[in-house]
């Protein structure tokens, strides 16, 4: 097993791959990880380079130390108010916009599986950005919370639609009007947790299902994954017509032969994403 480490440009965040597994990590513990002007375009920067990155298979994204992400860092938030020249409503939005398309779209539209390793609170953005990987792992100490209400702001990054479709319109209103967490317990039962571990073993579980998947074949994971997400927004005819596609084209790989022929001499296949 061997590791490379990448660099992102700042401290602030930390990245590595192991055995087709890249592992990002928000690296602000003093902050509880909340994004900031050089974390945000780092981590936007990095699921990019790990998407195109040929060695790549999954991606996990992570907080330090006993935290996933606070969200905004609320300590900049009234930077641009009085100002001699402040920035356009317009160009704010816009802004966030980017911001938002750069992450928690990113971590969606991925070819890649990704997944959410949750050491402690994912709050505000940090939730969104959560809900928005493919799969969620959290620790015992881990939960989601809204956070924007507390300080009157409506929610972005994503979450409201995430959380809808993972619980539904109704449970998700009342999380965001009421701004109450999720703990891991409800969390699991609600389906928004894949897994719930205890704080110690998050890694050690994380790397396990991490590793699980990395071993399938890569084209055929990136069409499962654009299944799924077109299956949410598409009715069922033309998801069959999708699937069907796909289904063609996985069988016209290399890999696919391959794990037939593995398949009748019982050996276990090794795909190479051809």
């Amino acid at each position: 097993m061997t590791t490379r480490h990448l660099d992102t440009g700042t401290p602030e965040l930390l990245a590595s791959v192991t055995d087709h597994v890249a592992t990002i990590t928000l690296n602000r513990p003093e902050k509880r990880n909340a994004l900031g002007e050089n974390l945000s375009p780092a981590l936007r920067q990095m699921l990019l380079e790990t998407e195109a990155d040929p060695d790549v298979r999954v991606i996990v994204l992570t907080g330090a130390e006993g935290a996933f992400c606070a969200g905004g860092d609320v300590s900049g938030m009234g930077d641009n108010l009085g100002g001699d020249a402040p920035p356009s409503t317009e160009d704010m939005v816009r802004r966030l916009q980017l911001g938002q398309e750069g992450v928690s779209l990113r971590l969606h539209d991925c070819v890649k599986p990704t997944i959410a390793a949750l050491p402690g609170p994912a709050a505000g953005a940090g939730m969104s950005i959560a809900l928005a990987c493919d799969l969620r792992i959290a620790s015992e100490s881990a939960s989601l919370v809204p956070a924007f209400g507390r300080i009157g702001l409506s929610g972005d990054y994503g979450g409201s639609w995430f959380l809808s479709r993972l619980i539904g319109p109704a449970r998700a209103k009342e999380v965001y009007f009421t701004g109450r967490r999720i703990e891991p317990e409800e969390g699991l039962a609600l389906g928004v947790f894949n897994k719930v571990v205890p704080d110690a073993d998050l890694l050690v579980a994380t790397s396990a299902m991490a590793g699980q998947i990395a071993e399938a074949a890569p084209i055929a994971l990136r069409y499962m994954k654009e299944n799924h997400n077109r299956a949410q927004v598409s009715d069922l005819k033309t998801a069959m017509a999708m699937e069907g596609d796909r289904m063609i084209r996985t069988m016209q790989t290399e890999d696919h032969k391959r794990a037939v022929k593995a398949f009748f001499a019982k050996e276990k296949p090794v795909f190479e994403g051809r």
